[in-house]
């Protein structure tokens, strides 16, 4: 997969991202606050051959630096479902349509693979990353079925058929 969005190129991962982009990740988290855990939640970015070879990695490029990562794999909650994964944007990506293309561009791919629902799990301090799933239809689901440790909220979107 490539795409263009604006001045961003958006491919597939490949082998030679799997460091830059495990940095990226683990900038963004401590922007927030929150801590990368690469043996834990985060182990999918180290080993993304293994996690998403049914789903989708992608990172975005500006200018031939990485700048941003998006994702999905299939997950056994749900009906038929996959959870959005690994969504970051360093700061000068921000604010530009590039999170509400992404998330376009994977629900696209999402359902031209037949899959049915998408979860996503999330922190309330990503504020605009929370304000981004909800006016994109995501609906809350109860914090109780959050797996993520840093994760405090946890989203559900049906696509149509």
């Amino acid at each position: 997969m490539q795409q263009q969005y604006k001045s961003f190129l958006i491919r597939d991962w490949e082998p030679r991202d799997r460091d830059i982009a495990a940095q990226l990740i683990a900038q963004v988290l401590t922007e927030y606050g929150l801590g990368c855990q690469p043996c834990g939640a985060d182990r999918d970015v180290q080993e993304v051959e293994n996690h998403y070879e049914q789903g989708a990695f992608w990172v975005v490029e500006k200018e031939g630096d990485v700048v941003g990562t998006a994702g999905f794999y299939p997950i056994p909650r749900g009906t038929n479902a996959v959870e959005i994964r690994k969504m970051y944007l360093l700061p000068g990506a921000r604010r530009q349509g590039l999170g509400r293309y992404l998330m376009a561009a994977l629900e696209r791919e999402i359902a031209q693979c037949g899959f049915a629902e998408i979860y996503l799990e999330t922190a309330t301090v990503l504020k605009e990353a929370v304000l981004l799933y909800e006016s994109l239809g995501y609906e809350q689901l109860d914090p109780s079925e959050v797996e993520t440790d840093r994760c405090d909220r946890i989203y559900r979107k049906s696509l149509s058929p």
